[in-house]
């Protein structure tokens, strides 16, 4: 994913990037956890694309799609056909962050307005265009060559009266991961959310939180 988000997406954009202000590098690595982000270090004047391990994971993993962003912006703007796989999310998801990445550049990004309309211009556009579509060939490739399993294969949407089903009022639940992962009970289950009241260091608080991002928690 680092070398897509590299030789995909950043090399035809870099002397774009670097006129509006010179010498602008970028760095792409891979992280230990599920946290996957774009951030600038103006002191080095460097972009830095993180892709966590576990988010990769996640990913082959069809249960555990639902909870991404990614999956839902496949579906809901048709991205590669609205159809969902796993090599299109990791394809997306490099999309997706470097998409960030100009939206930074153009200064289109503001504190508590991250995924705005701006951004989504961008990223449509990156679909649009055919990098999208050039990044998941290129990953596909990669990927057969380092002998890698991507799978290719439709992956279904989460069935809705499922996950409702999975949860009752009073349940104690947990969601986020690593330092985000918060803890409480729901209070009220609605049509594709809970609303879960904070417990532990969360408590005082209330959270709509989508159904497939919950996990139960041993009382």
């Amino acid at each position: 994913m680092c070398a897509v988000t590299e030789e995909v997406l950043w090399s035809p954009a870099r002397q774009w990037v670097r006129n509006q202000l010179p010498a602008t590098t970028l760095l792409c690595r891979v992280g230990s956890g599920q946290a996957t982000y774009h951030r600038f270090d103006p002191r080095l004047k460097q972009h830095q694309i993180t892709y966590g391990k576990r988010m990769i994971m996640d990913k082959h993993q069809p249960d555990a799609v639902g909870g991404w962003l990614s999956g839902r912006e496949i579906r809901q703007r048709e991205y590669f056909g609205g159809t969902v796989t796993t090599l299109n999310l990791l394809a997306h998801t490099c999309c997706h962050e470097f998409a960030h990445l100009l939206q930074h550049v153009s200064g289109q990004r503001y504190r508590g307005s991250v995924h705005n309309q701006h951004f989504y211009r961008i990223l449509d556009e990156l679909h649009a265009s055919g990098g999208a579509e050039a990044a998941r060939r290129h990953l596909a490739i990669q990927a057969e060559k380092a002998g890698l399993s991507v799978p290719d294969d439709p992956i279904e949407a989460p069935d809705t009266r499922q996950l409702i089903a999975n949860w009752t009022i009073g349940d104690a639940v947990s969601f986020g991961a690593g330092k985000r992962e918060l803890e409480g009970r729901i209070i009220r289950v609605n049509r594709k959310t809970c609303t879960v009241e904070g417990t532990g260091r969360s408590r005082g608080l209330r959270y709509r939180v989508p159904l497939v991002l919950l996990r139960a928690l041993a009382d």
